[in-house]
């Protein structure tokens, strides 16, 4: 048997990126990893000239060190920068040129890297939930495909991620192992876990319920069912029950540590540290850990997953390339951090009220800012907040991890604007929410009034918007009637009770920014979450002049919708709430007509189950010219306009 212990390989500089990040004439930022700091010069070119016209030191990029041989930097470039042109660019490092490190990011016939920055969002690739060890392929190995055969003027404006771009609660084996791998040689630091049955991250990665077992590990609470706190004298006599803290069905693997979470998103978006690491390590030491044989059923799991995982990496070189050329934004949903995250009031409390979830659940958040918010809208974050976040890398000790955790839990700007035409709204939908005061267990509103009040007049007199919710704001009728149903019946986290329209005050918020006469006479709503791809036009009621309000559905990247129960979702659907149906008027959205695009496939479906990634083209009054979803098997499906009466 082979030793379960790797010798160390010799580190690459890059790991992973870059990621093309917030583009603007104005601004370019470039997010990479690295494993010491970037020293050098980045170049920009116009096609076809040896000499750049601009130039600037990495030296003065934000650069965080993780670990002992882990960076972040994120790089903003500020000058006046062309637009509707193609350019190129190119990272002269210490180590050479970015292209001959990592020659597997030229596309064919290219010398160097390439971008356009553009100012109106006329072509836009969308998606979300992007599950690395689903059997589906991953539809961004398929844009990288279609983009690589395109013009560079041709290509998206921008890739909208709209969540679940890492899923912390739901890791495979043979990835949760290589994790602990990259922490190892990375040198990415440990932690200490409050009020938790395992000390530190060091018991918990040599505890025997390390793999397959955290379940076992993750916080409880005591759940009386009558609403008093753990410590109440009445608990003594009462009737009550332990209760797992984090809903997720399938969290046997859920990360934990900070570090855990870092070297998820390195895994992600780049193959460089799968190669440098052991897929096979668990199986070559027998499926033994913390002293124990993991069950048979673990074995034959983790030998399931790895057949997927490999399948995953095969395809990162394409997705690492693919966001080397396109901008790329990005927004959290439940996944990123934890499956139900904030859904319901009795969730926050169980959840923040016991110290080992907060640090776990602020773990996620940190990465995410780390890793995806950061670069979304680096202005968001003053010097305040960096002095915060360079005071905890540089000494990550438990008080400091603490401290910048709470002010992640204050922090209200994870929404932002991209400044596109149409204007591009990216709504936070996990953080402010509408918090249900009749019931502890009731689902809470997307977002409370003040979010909703400042999306009002980010609307007002824009002639057209595109608004990016992670959730679908129309929702699938009947699978919003069994979710309310199952709501009812005290289980909300059953059935992913996760619908803007399960809570009537922001459900009717929301509805009323779209009747309002100063709100744009084109809206464009684009999300994911669910699973599977749809698309609606919708038109206001008894309104001669309604606005045009479309939206786009394109899920998962990497995940399906289970295919028999959403065939039965579809057809009861059809029957129950087509436009003309009287149950319409039962539901919140009465004042709203919705007729639904049928998608130029055989048969009567209307929502697609395949893992995509949407497509979006818009004529210049910022209304659809063109609908359609990429598959991950490359078969295009488009969503043609419905013939008027």
């Amino acid at each position: 048997m082979q030793s379960c212990e790797n010798s160390a390989p010799s580190l690459p500089l890059i790991l992973a990126g870059p990621v093309l990040r917030k583009c603007t004439a104005s601004e370019l930022t470039i997010w990479l990893a690295t494993t010491a700091p970037l020293q050098g010069q980045f170049s920009l070119y116009l096609p076809g000239e040896g000499d750049p016209f601009y130039l600037a030191d990495l030296s003065e990029a934000s650069q965080l060190q993780i670990g002992q041989s882990a960076w972040i930097v994120q790089a903003t470039f500020r000058g006046d920068f062309p637009v509707e042109t193609p350019l190129e660019y190119q990272l002269q490092t210490q180590d050479g040129e970015l292209t001959a490190l990592v020659p597997t990011l030229l596309y064919p016939q290219s010398q160097r890297l390439s971008l356009i920055i553009k100012r109106r969002a006329d072509y836009v690739m969308h998606g979300s939930c992007r599950n690395p060890h689903h059997p589906s392929r991953d539809s961004l190995v398929a844009a990288d495909e279609k983009v690589s055969a395109l013009a560079i003027a041709d290509r998206p404006a921008l890739l909208m991620m709209s969540g679940d771009q890492i899923y912390a609660d739901h890791v495979a084996g043979p990835t949760l192992d290589v994790i602990q791998q990259v922490i190892a040689l990375l040198g990415l630091p440990g932690e200490t876990f409050p009020d938790g049955p395992v000390s530190d991250t060091a018991a918990l990665y040599e505890h025997p319920h390390n793999f397959y077992g955290r379940d076992k590990i993750l916080p409880h609470y005591v759940d009386s069912g009558y609403g008093l706190s753990d410590d109440h004298p009445l608990m003594k006599w009462l009737p009550h029950r332990s209760k797992p803290v984090f809903s997720s069905r399938e969290n046997e693997n859920h990360l934990m540590g900070l570090s855990e979470f870092f070297a998820m998103y390195l895994l992600v978006w780049s193959p460089v540290l799968w190669q440098l690491t052991n897929r096979a390590r668990l199986q070559q030491c027998g499926f033994r850990w913390g002293g124990e044989v993991l069950a048979e059923k673990w074995q034959q799991h983790w030998q399931e997953e790895k057949t997927h995982i490999d399948a995953f990496v095969d395809g990162l070189p394409q997705v690492q390339r693919l966001m080397a050329h396109i901008p790329t934004y990005m927004i959290f949903d439940d996944h990123d951090v934890t499956d139900d995250w904030n859904l319901t009031v009795g969730w926050e409390k169980a959840a923040y009220g016991h110290p080992l979830a907060r640090r776990i659940i602020g773990n996620g958040l940190l990465s995410y800012w780390l890793c995806q918010g950061w670069g979304n809208d680096p202005a968001s974050f003053d010097d305040e907040f960096m002095a915060l976040a360079t005071t905890f890398f540089a000494e990550p000790t438990a008080a400091h991890q603490d401290r910048f955790i709470d002010v992640l839990y204050r922090f209200e700007q994870w929404h932002y604007t991209i400044d596109t035409t149409p204007k591009m709204l990216v709504l936070d939908t996990r953080t402010r929410r509408w918090r249900s005061e009749s019931k502890m267990n009731k689902p809470s509103g997307l977002m409370d009034w003040e979010a909703l009040t400042e999306l009002q007049q980010s609307l007002l007199r824009e002639p057209a918007v595109i608004i990016v919710s992670a959730a679908p704001i129309f929702g699938v009728k009947f699978i919003e009637t069994l979710q309310r149903v199952v709501s009812w019946l005290g289980q909300p986290l059953m059935v992913d009770a996760e619908n803007w329209m399960a809570h009537p005050g922001s459900a009717n918020t929301l509805l009323s920014i779209f009747s309002h006469t100063k709100t744009p006479t084109n809206f464009v709503i684009l999300s994911g979450d669910v699973h599977y791809s749809f698309a609606y036009d919708i038109k206001l009621r008894f309104r001669r002049c309604s606005p045009n309000i479309f939206q786009i559905t394109s899920s998962g990247l990497k995940n399906e919708f289970p295919r028999a129960l959403l065939r039965f979702c579809d057809l009861m659907d059809r029957a129950l709430y087509s436009p003309h149906s009287p149950l319409n008027w039962l539901t919140k959205r009465k004042r709203m007509k919705i007729l639904k695009r049928d998608p130029d496939t055989p048969g009567k479906r209307r929502l697609v189950n395949h893992s995509a990634i949407g497509e979006l083209r818009l004529d210049e009054e910022g209304k659809p010219s063109e609908i359609a979803i990429l598959q991950s098997t490359g078969k295009r499906v488009s969503f043609p306009p419905i013939a008027e009466n």
